[in-house]
């Protein structure tokens, strides 16, 4: 949740915008999450949060808008709730392009040792250069191509079925890539908005802190929020 003393202190200039929202952690429940204007180059809002919950995305949300900013557009990481949250409030969600890579990447590693697998991947790391209908095309595609593939079953004494799917990472790459892909070129859909297509805008950021809360082990939680918000405030000035 929210560190409720953790308010930010500096100059604002309340206008319409579009904001990169992400957390990164460096411990056991030790983290920031963070709201940035990739346009401006410039961090509108930072909290400790000890989990990335909806929640904290919401109060977020609220304290900006209270500051009497409009909040246009978002580009996030895809934790469903936090995209139902804004949804539910008609501003459009960009589905970070690059956190998507990561994903099936985990699932099919960078060298899958299927035929299935080497295209699937293939077809992920063209989103970057492709738009919404050739992307659902090749998928399309690629599923009739390997629908029998994606069905082998093995078996498996472990379930009550008996079975499992024998490519069932293959699978859950396919449905990931499914049920993101309404979000993945909202930038496409709203170009006036000028909606980034990562949240690329915040690993600087996030690479310096956590490098820098290493070095500072020891701090208490105000000190530790002390030298956050001097780096991020640092970077808005230098970018």
């Amino acid at each position: 949740m929210l560190d409720e003393h953790a308010l930010l202190e500096q100059t604002h200039h309340p206008r319409p915008l579009v904001l990169a929202m992400d957390a990164t952690f460096w411990g056991r429940k030790r983290g920031v999450l963070v709201a940035r204007d990739p346009e401006q180059k410039e961090n509108i809002m930072w909290k400790d949060i000890v989990c990335e919950h909806p929640l904290a995305y919401r109060l977020m949300k609220e304290e900006i808008e209270r500051m009497g900013y409009c909040i246009q557009g978002v580009v996030i990481d895809g934790k469903r709730g936090v995209r139902t949250l804004f949804e539910s409030f008609g501003i459009p969600v960009q589905h970070c392009q690059f956190h998507q890579i990561q994903t099936i990447t985990t699932y099919l590693t960078r060298k899958p040792k299927t035929d299935a697998g080497r295209e699937l991947r293939s077809i992920t790391l063209s989103l970057p250069h492709t738009n919404e209908q050739a992307f659902r095309d090749d998928l399309t595609a690629w599923y009739a191509r390997h629908k029998e593939f994606l069905s082998e079953r093995s078996v498996a004494t472990h379930t009550k079925r008996g079975w499992v799917y024998t490519h069932e990472r293959l699978r859950s790459a396919y449905r990931s890539l499914v049920t993101q892909l309404p979000y993945l070129f909202t930038y496409m859909r709203y170009p006036e908005l000028h909606l980034p297509n990562t949240t690329n805008t915040l690993d600087g950021s996030f690479s310096h802190l956590k490098g820098s809360v290493s070095l500072h082990r020891g701090k208490t939680p105000e000190g530790r929020y002390k030298i956050i918000s001097e780096i991020l405030r640092k970077k808005e000035k230098n970018n």
